[in-house]
């Protein structure tokens, strides 16, 4: 089945506005009768017609000269576009009105070169740089010939000293000529450059305004699980430690009312905590958990929270070389709040130990405890293991857990510090 012929609209109209205008000007020129009649042209016509009369063919030739400009006129108004054998008969029909309208029309004859520039002005919108140049070139052999044929007419009716100057005036305009080709070839090469650079970039432009949005849409997703673990992290954490501090005080509100006021007055703390985190949530949820302490400190005051708590001091053994990154300090201080947190709620256990150090160019944050434990195939999809795994996959870190019923958990966190200095 053939391909059907695709033709496009021409792609620079002001060109092919230029293309008629200069068309019609030297149309003009050529139809208007000089309105010195007394003065005798300087060479004869040198048509086919007007070399020889006779032919019985000259009064048509005429009106077929004038007939095939407009067509080349009008062939202008569409391109072929992909069909390669399209473009070559396009080309095709276009050299031969150029033909039938410098041989057969004489008073077109200085019409005759811009035509062929015409040509390869539309040659540089229908192929590439090789057929651009070999239309180019074809261009410059056809007006060589048909020049010379010209001067063969000439030469039958001309002197020897007309003939001369004629050929002089054929090298000059051929030289002129062949420049002229080359200076069109060359601009229409930088133009349509020019613009096949601007198609990218408006493509590259429409491509990265996709990412953008794509990119915004992430970030809002990201933004809403943030959040959400920022609230689970810091509001849950107050609100475990809340619960069991009303827990414990409603146990010894009968037997003893004094250490149960203690414990709820550590509920009212817990409670006014609670409302900050969820205030510093809604209004900045990005600040810095830490309150410009040190993670050594912000871990210290998380052991003093769960002691209160739970009854039972974590033992902690932290040994940091140099300060770390905001980001790190961060993660690591919501994934031991969200540790304390998991064994205050579920553990029951009796110790706690905790451990952060750095192994050559490594952060190891370890938490373990000797509570209950948890089957690792049934209970690793929460929130707070997700959040714990996602804050460590997020720095290029690993995150492992081990646990048994029975056996406790212990929580390994390793976070490589070459790639975040």
């Amino acid at each position: 089945m053939s391909r059907p012929i695709q033709i496009k609209k021409h792609p620079f109209p002001s060109l092919l506005y230029l293309e008629w205008t200069l068309l019609a000007i030297t149309a003009l020129t050529a139809v208007i009768p000089p309105p010195l009649r007394r003065l005798r042209p300087k060479f004869p016509d040198l048509s086919i017609c007007g070399v020889f009369p006779d032919l019985s063919v000259c009064s048509i030739l005429p009106e077929l000269s004038i007939y095939s400009l407009i067509i080349f006129a009008a062939m202008g108004l569409r391109l072929p576009k992909n069909n390669q054998l399209t473009k070559v008969i396009y080309t095709g029909i276009e050299v031969l009105l150029i033909l039938i309208i410098g041989l057969f029309g004489e008073r077109f004859a200085r019409l005759f070169p811009f035509l062929y520039i015409i040509l390869v002005t539309r040659s540089c919108l229908i192929f590439q740089i090789n057929g651009r140049l070999f239309v180019t070139s074809l261009s410059f052999a056809l007006f060589l010939v048909t020049t010379q044929l010209k001067y063969q007419l000439f030469s039958f009716q001309a002197s020897p000293q007309a003939q001369e100057r004629y050929r002089f005036l054929i090298l000059n305009s051929s030289l002129v000529f062949g420049l002229s080709l080359v200076f069109v070839l060359l601009m229409m090469n930088a133009v349509l450059s020019e613009r096949q650079s601007r198609e990218k970039l408006a493509i590259a432009n429409e491509k990265l305004r996709q990412y953008a949005m794509q990119i915004e849409n992430q970030a809002t997703l990201e933004e809403r699980n943030r959040i959400a673990r920022e609230i689970h992290d810091s509001l849950g954490h107050s609100l475990t430690a809340l619960n069991l501090q009303l827990e414990t005080a409603l146990k010894l509100w009968q037997s003893n009312p004094g250490k149960a006021e203690t414990f709820l007055a550590t509920a009212k703390e817990l409670g006014s905590k609670a409302l900050r985190d969820v205030r510093q949530s809604v209004s900045t949820m990005r600040s810095n958990p830490l309150q410009e302490q040190s993670l050594e400190r912000a871990i210290a005051s998380l052991s003093e929270n769960f002691h209160r708590s739970n009854g039972i001091l974590p033992i902690c053994q932290i040994s940091l070389e140099y300060p770390l990154p905001p980001e790190i300090n961060t993660a690591i201080y919501r994934i031991t709040q969200e540790s304390l947190t998991n064994i205050s709620k579920y553990a029951y256990a009796t110790e706690v130990k905790l451990e952060v150090t750095m192994i050559k160019a490594n952060l190891r944050l370890i938490i373990q405890d000797n509570g209950r434990g948890f089957d690792l195939g049934q209970n690793t999809t929460g929130f707070g293991l997700h959040s714990m795994r996602d804050r460590t996959l997020a720095l290029g870190g690993e995150f492992n857990i081990n646990s048994a019923p029975g056996s406790g958990c212990k929580i390994t966190v390793n976070i490589p510090l070459t790639r975040l200095t």
